[in-house]
């Protein structure tokens, strides 16, 4: 709990005066999750990563080949993860009426799995696939029941597989792996997510404007703001002079914007968070 009586405030301190009384739309990136065990992109300790593009998926094949062995053995562990005291903070706040909703740049669900009921996967989910021919959307576990079959024991032969963000492993050799087409109509099948170079849909991201525009305040947690496709509700926000509080590891390019920059983790934060705002909605 806070101490509102200390002699100093801290930034916990200014961010409960800026957010009581206020409805909030909270947008949330890869640092909400690494204490579920998923790892971010760019946190102060993350190595370099070089994501596959759009592009690159769609025009080769052994690129797409190298991505879905990957995938069958990153997707196991992200499948087994759970939400963290994180998530669970901005479920309490939605279920006292302070979080109108949750634009998510993860695609881990682990928001949903931890009871939020207003949630825009902005960039899409790690659980659905989808086939670039005939648009059929598919559960994840399917066809991960259909790469066992045409790879069976893959995903032992690397047991200590470095498990990198979007449900990604880091394996080297792939060159034996099969790749399963769509059981419809034959075409090539893509995970149900944003990838780099791809837009995002434009209905959702008019929803997540939307979502921002019903709250009186915008709270961003465990994101960079390094892409655009975050970093734009920020500078919306701005521009209608909301209050923005950002919590994150490190720098972020929305940091010139915040009303309020935490500079810590997420779990602690939004706990700390939650047991503060909606007393202080009932009292403001």
């Amino acid at each position: 709990m806070l101490d509102r009586n200390a002699a100093a405030a801290t930034p916990l301190d200014h961010a409960v005066d800026v957010l009581a009384g206020r409805s909030i739309t909270t947008l949330t990136g890869a640092g909400i999750s690494t204490d579920s065990g998923i790892p971010d992109y760019r946190g102060p300790d993350s190595p370099p990563r070089t994501p596959m593009t759009y592009q690159q998926f769609v025009s080769d094949p052994a690129r797409r080949r190298h991505y879905w062995a990957r995938n069958h053995v990153g997707w196991a562990h992200v499948h087994r993860t759970r939400p963290n005291d994180g998530h669970h903070a901005l479920r309490q706040l939605e279920d006292h009426g302070v979080v109108v909703g949750i634009i998510t740049q993860n695609v881990d669900t682990l928001h949903e799995a931890a009871g939020s009921r207003r949630v825009i996967d902005l960039h899409g989910r790690y659980d659905r696939v989808i086939c670039l021919s005939c648009s059929r959307v598919i559960p994840r576990d399917h066809l991960a029941a259909r790469l066992e079959e045409l790879n069976p024991g893959f995903a032992d032969e690397v047991p200590d597989a470095e498990i990198a963000p979007d449900a990604d492993a880091v394996i080297e050799a792939t060159a034996h792996f099969r790749v399963a087409d769509c059981d419809f109509c034959g075409g090539v099948l893509k995970p149900d997510i944003v990838y780099f170079g791809e837009n995002v849909p434009k209905d959702r991201v008019e929803a997540a404007f939307a979502m921002v525009d019903a709250a009186d305040a915008l709270l961003v947690a465990g994101s960079s703001l390094a892409v655009m496709s975050g970093l734009r509700f920020v500078r919306h926000a701005h521009r209608s002079g909301r209050p923005i509080v950002i919590v994150n590891r490190g720098a972020t390019r929305g940091d010139d914007l915040a009303t309020v920059k935490i500079d810590a983790g997420c779990s602690r934060t939004l706990t700390e968070l939650a047991a503060a705002l909606p007393d202080r909605l009932l009292t403001s």
